[in-house]
């Protein structure tokens, strides 16, 4: 069971300099969202009720500085240290990193651009548990809706890859690279440079609904990379020197992601979240949404992970999720747009402290 243990402001390592500013811009995009009630607590029983005043505070004011945004967090909100169960004094929570790729694509196919991402077909339906039909996994949030109207599990990556869409007309554009686009599976957006002059941006829509596998991990079970080397780096490594192996290890991965298209309407915002809110570069989390609650505040101390030259304490809003993020104090640390950003994302796998920051209100009836 999940416990939360009361902290002063001053108990949060590098609480004084952290840029509560970025995090402020973060929290003001989000508060709408909780104004208007279309935010869903999760199974911690953050209730997204209990941060209407501190949103409306937000929406009310203006663009604040450092020191201006650090005394609106103050204000509003009490910091609870997240200690899983189990968990001991030292940090228990982990984080990665993901970001959005910028690639070169082809509304066509074409002699190069073979590679497709695509939109749902029309035979995907979300299910829950009252839908899901009997024999399929719980785990699944997807399934296909068969010709005779029964609903059973949806084809894989093995099946997909091999043709089972082919002739629908869902794809959105391709790509020259089988490798960019498993990734762009993995961060679940994208920002793509058309052929035609064109940019689009790509987000997660729906998926297959088997379960996500970490190709990494696979890797590094089978002896192929050691746990320091199973980076994105080194993945992408491994995957240029073993080509033949490639599709192999890509299917392991069942889980499939589909898209829908957006456009790019402010180069300098990140993609739509899960919360419907643009991301922003180190201000915006993934969270397990089955537990998190989106659009809420949570303060991260890494200690072992340097972002531009400063160890990792930051305040950070909780905008987004993804199927690897499970567990109260476990985060995806979005870092931008391009290669940069994906340069320093994949290299993020990091110990760290996780404190959610809640009114104070709603912090008695957690601390229990």
């Amino acid at each position: 069971m999940t416990r939360f243990v009361r902290r002063s402001f001053a108990e949060l390592p590098g609480w004084a300099g952290a840029d509560h500013a970025l995090a402020f811009a973060a929290f003001r995009g989000s508060a709408t969202r909780i104004v208007e009630d279309q935010v869903a607590a999760g199974k911690l029983d953050i209730a997204p009720g209990a941060f209407r005043i501190a949103a409306e505070a937000a929406l009310a004011a203006e663009e604040l500085d450092k020191a201006a945004g650090r005394s609106f967090f103050e204000t509003h909100f009490v910091p609870l240290r997240i200690v899983p169960d189990g968990a001991g004094t030292e940090a228990s929570g982990f984080v990665t990193g993901y970001y959005e790729p910028v690639v070169a694509a082809s509304p066509v196919r074409t002699g190069k651009f073979r590679f497709p991402l695509y939109a749902p077909p029309p035979d995907l339906v979300k299910i829950d548990d009252v839908s899901r039909p009997p024999g399929l996994d719980p785990y699944f949030r997807f399934a296909r809706r068969a010709p005779c109207g029964l609903l059973e599990e949806y084809p894989d990556r093995a099946a997909i890859e091999a043709g089972a869409l082919a002739g629908q007309g869902l794809e959105i554009a391709w790509l020259d690279d089988p490798v960019e686009a498993f990734f762009i599976h993995i961060q679940g957006s994208a920002r793509l440079r058309l052929s035609d002059g064109r940019e689009i941006r790509v987000g997660y829509a729906a998926k297959t609904g088997h379960p996500f596998t970490a190709i990494g991990r696979r890797l590094v079970d089978e002896g192929e990379l050691t746990l320091a080397e199973a980076d994105m780096d080194g993945i992408r490594g491994w995957l240029t020197a073993h080509p033949e192996r490639r599709q192999a290890l890509f299917n392991r991965n069942r889980s499939f992601i589909f898209f829908r298209e957006m456009p790019v309407d402010d180069p300098a915002k990140g993609p739509i979240s899960a919360a419907k809110v643009p991301l922003t570069a180190l201000a915006s989390i993934a969270v397990d949404r089955e537990l998190a609650t989106f659009c809420v505040p949570y303060f991260i101390d890494a200690p072992q992970l340097v972002v531009a030259g400063e160890r990792f304490r930051r305040l950070m809003i909780a905008q987004d999720t993804g199927s690897a993020i499970l567990g109260p104090a476990r985060a995806d640390i979005f870092v931008g747009s391009g290669p940069e950003a994906g340069r320093i994302a994949g290299r993020i796998r990091h110990a760290a402290d996780f404190s959610v920051l809640v009114p104070a209100g709603l912090a008695e009836s957690l601390v229990r």
